[in-house]
């Protein structure tokens, strides 16, 4: 006879963790500084009808925690590519940029998706710097010949 595994969900407001605006990830006793625990806990992030969460599975259970984040659960951390811009999550998958998602909000950048909103790493922002140009006081951003007027949200 096979058992079921025990399923444990842990709601956002009794997560030992959380995420902050930046995308960084803190506990009771500050932000988590080993980078493989960093990296583990970003490549974990889901999501579903109730939000962001990561889990985990043993033989004997499986469990969900639903984490607080100030702002948004995943951010752009990197990109690569020539005409068409591959943009690397800090889940560690990747999507190819389209512009016409692009926004800003309280001076950061922004990508909505169908699925998600992602904001730009600070790291992602300062190498999408040099296709960005401000223009009649409106960012935007220049690729392939072509300016997407960035808007404001």
């Amino acid at each position: 006879m096979t058992s079921e595994k025990k399923s444990i969900i842990v709601p956002e407001e009794k997560a030992v963790f959380r995420m902050d605006k930046n995308g960084i990830w803190h506990n009771e006793h500050g932000k988590f500084e080993h980078p493989k625990i960093i990296r583990h806990f970003n490549r974990s992030i889901q999501k579903d009808d109730l939000g962001y969460y990561l889990s985990q599975e043993t033989d004997n259970f499986e469990e969900k925690v639903y984490f607080p984040h100030e702002d948004t659960a995943l951010f752009v951390t990197d990109f690569f590519g020539g005409e068409k811009l591959k943009l690397t999550l800090n889940t560690t998958k990747t999507l190819t940029l389209d512009p016409t998602q692009l926004f800003t909000r309280n001076d950061s950048l922004y990508l909505q998706t169908p699925e998600h909103c992602i904001k730009f790493s600070q790291h992602a922002l300062v190498k999408l710097s040099r296709y960005m140009e401000e223009t009649d006081g409106r960012f935007c951003l220049k690729l392939n010949q072509t300016t997407y007027t960035i808007p404001e949200r």
